[in-house]
């Protein structure tokens, strides 16, 4: 399962130490200017983000925050993290690890309190004004980020204490930090030359802005796509629910009597495995797999230009491309271990998703088509040969998943049979949507320890796909609990019917819960090390790894009941919903390969690679690594691969499959000391969720397993393996 995605907000982490670079030149003197101390009284009353939130482990008040609070509270964010850095550089003591790292650890308070804010809402509750805003704020952020990383006085300090670090006996997780802050300067630019560090700068600037543009068109796009039905015979095949839905949302957009289809993220739509209609099929599957390809929202010279600016980048760093770059610090290395890793699957994985090809025609043929099948026409004989195979109804399948009843006694549940941690609804606490939960956790001693909201449902203004991102982040040095999000796109029913949703949807919550609870669990001093601060081809591995449990027996008895009777699910019923789900299993993991294959080949172009047309380009990359099958397109195109030439995973979608080599070794490696329990809970929690990214993450998964994994479980995960060797 890869179309989850992580936290939107890693930004702010980011500037809160410097990490990306930082303060503009344009930012205020440190020196107050004249009219500064009325204008800070002024800030202090008026501005809610002007102090830390009094609310329970600083959680925001959404009671108080206005969209005019944002833009100041940046400005002035900028300024006094300038005012912080400006101060460790000109401290005339020797530099030392506590004068300089801690102190930039320290930093930018202001800054990194409503940078996190702003961020989860321009994802969850987006409107004009905040849009606005995240184009008026990504080259100030961009060039407030350079102008920390590539300060040569800041740079100089930190290099003097890199240098001295045998002789300074810092404990284990202070040594890390500092080679990370080491590290992370030099590949911003620090040891560039003065020319260079312009050149850098103009790239990053152009960079922000464009990439704000191309996740705005993202937003645009997808409301301008949605497919208007005139009529309620067009969408035979679809439940009751379903089409009101639909008649509420088109009423809703103005389309008075008609009927609207959102589009998902992704190039395949999940409404198209039961639509009947197969040219409505068609329209649907079309305005997904085309969008950002013409008109105002024509994403295709974006992706051209922020590839190629990312290849610029790196080879002003010393690097052949953007992919080399990006891996040199995660578990894979280099582009050649990833081609390696996904090549190496595809001979099996074509030859599986062939074998499901051959399935579906000879039920095309069956049902009286005389066509070869197209990617519009896959989900739905899919469909039908699964209920062939495995007699299954979705329908009935959801009537055993109610959304309430699979978070508490599903997913909640099992957090507490592993790890003794309970969530009690706050209800006091503001949401800054209604549909938003909020959460108290307490640990296995009762002993409160983080703040968790719950955000599952759809609407307008949210960006598609799932993630988890926090408000706060957990830090012993600041005396921080993290206050932690999950965000899903799950269709609510109308009011008063209960909202029924599939299997994916189930393991889509455990997984995301698995990167709350690494955030919820960090237990480190320093905030650039907590949580999910880790690569990103080991972060989807704590949220995979919990997808599992969804099917583990004790887990499924306590929540998949009928929302009407209160029956479990019949074992029948569950036998095959686990068999049918190894069906499909060649589309599934081949269109995925497809899209990471896509984004590292936009990543290891050469800067000299010049402008790309967008469709040729991934045709050739498709046909290059043999995956080019018709009927199964990659998972996201280009000019909507929000995840790669959005760049939060740029040469790094690979990091799913990755990932779920870890996940499933460890889900197995459980499995043969017990199961479910706390004892196995403790020991991972111990070993893995607690440590963030204090030390090499292989060396985390070695301490909890005691070897590194093998691929014997994932194959078998997949369907593509029956036993291990």
């Amino acid at each position: 399962m890869y179309k989850k995605t992580l936290t939107a907000v890693a930004i702010s982490a980011a500037l809160a130490i410097s990490s990306s670079a930082a303060f503009a030149a344009q930012s205020t003197e440190s020196r107050p200017a004249a009219g500064y101390e009325n204008a800070q009284d002024d800030f202090l009353s008026s501005n809610p983000f002007a102090q830390a939130s009094a609310l329970q482990y600083e959680a925001p008040d959404f009671r108080l925050i206005e969209d005019a609070h944002f833009m100041p509270a940046f400005e002035r964010g900028m300024a006094e993290h300038k005012a912080d850095i400006d101060r460790i550089i000109n401290n005339s003591a020797a530099p030392t690890f506590e004068n300089t790292i801690v102190a930039m650890e320290q930093s930018g308070e202001l800054l990194t309190r409503v940078s996190r804010v702003f961020s989860n809402l321009s994802g969850t509750d987006s409107n004009e004004a905040r849009r606005q805003l995240q184009r008026d704020l990504s080259p100030k952020l961009s060039a407030h980020a350079d102008d920390i990383n590539l300060n040569p006085e800041l740079f100089a300090r930190i290099e003097a204490i890199y240098e001295q670090r045998d002789s300074l006996d810092l404990d284990a997780e202070s040594a890390r930090l500092l080679d990370i802050y080491y590290d992370r300067f030099v590949r911003a630019g620090a040891t560039l030359n003065d020319e260079q560090r312009q050149q850098i700068r103009a790239l990053n600037e152009e960079h922000a802005r464009l990439g704000t543009q191309f996740s705005q068109n993202q937003l645009a796009i997808t409301r301008d796509i949605a497919v208007i039905v005139d009529n309620e015979e067009a969408l035979a095949g679809l439940s009751p629910s379903q089409i009101s839905r639909m008649q509420s949302a088109a009423q809703d957009a103005g389309h008075e009597g008609k009927y609207l289809i959102s589009i998902t993220n992704t190039t395949r739509q999940p409404i198209l495995s039961s639509l009947d209609n197969r040219e409505l099929r068609q329209r649907v599957w079309e305005a997904s797999a085309y969008r950002g390809t013409s008109g105002e929202y024509d994403n295709r010279p974006l992706v051209s230009r922020l590839t190629q600016i990312r290849a610029e980048r790196a080879e002003l760093l010393g690097y052949n491309n953007w992919a080399e770059y990006q891996l040199q610090n995660t578990m894979a290395e280099t582009p050649e271990n990833v081609y390696d890793m996904l090549n190496s699957m595809v001979p099996a994985v074509v030859e599986n998703t062939e074998r499901e090809q051959a399935y579906i025609e000879a039920m095309i043929e069956r049902e009286g088509g005389d066509f070869d099948v197209q990617p519009w026409d896959w989900a739905y004989y899919a469909e039908m040969v699964r209920q062939e195979r495995y007699d299954l109804n979705e329908d009935e399948v959801r009537e055993y998943f109610e959304f309430n009843r699979v978070l508490h006694d599903g997913v909640f549940y099992t957090m507490n049979r592993l790890y003794g941690i309970t969530f009690e609804r706050r209800d006091d606490l503001p949401a800054y949507h209604p549909n938003v939960e909020v959460y108290e956790v307490f640990d296995h001693d009762g002993t409160s320890m983080a703040i968790f909201y719950a955000d599952y449902f759809a609407r307008e203004g949210k960006r598609g796909g799932a993630w988890m991102s926090s408000f706060v982040g957990q830090s012993h040095l600041l005396e921080k609990k993290p206050v932690v999000v999950n965000v899903m796109n799950i269709a609510k029913a109308p009011e008063g019917e209960p909202t029924l949703i599939s299997y994916d949807n189930v393991t889509t919550m455990f997984h995301e819960l698995g990167h709350g609870i690494h955030g919820m669990f960090s237990n480190v001093h320093y905030p650039s090390l907590a949580g999910t601060s880790v690569s990103r081809d080991f972060v989807e591995f704590p949220s995979t790894f919990e997808e599992d449990w969804a099917a583990y027996p004790e887990v499924l008895s306590n929540y998949a009941k009928h929302y009407e009777t209160g029956e479990s699910i019949p074992d029948e019923l569950l036998e095959k919903i686990m068999q049918s789900r190894s069906f499909n299993q060649g589309f599934d993991t081949l269109e995925y390969m497809s899209a990471a294959l896509l984004d590292m080949e936009w990543h290891t172009l050469g800067a000299d690679a010049g402008e790309q047309d967008v469709e040729a380009f991934e045709a050739a990359a498709l046909e290059k690594h043999g995956v080019n099958l018709a009927a199964v397109p990659p998972r996201y195109k280009s000019t909507f691969f929000n995840h790669s030439i959005g760049g939060g995973y740029s040469a790094g979608y690979y990091a799913y499959m990755w990932s779920e080599i870890l996940a499933a070794d460890a889900f197995a490696y459980l499995q043969t000391k017990g199961g479910l329990s706390r004892e196995n809970g403790d020991i991972y929690r111990r070993n893995i969720l607690e440590v963030g990214n204090s030390r090499p993450p292989m060396d985390s998964y070695i301490e909890f397993r005691g070897q590194e994994p093998t691929t014997d479980a994932l194959l078998i995960r997949r369907g593509l393996k029956s036993t291990v060797n």
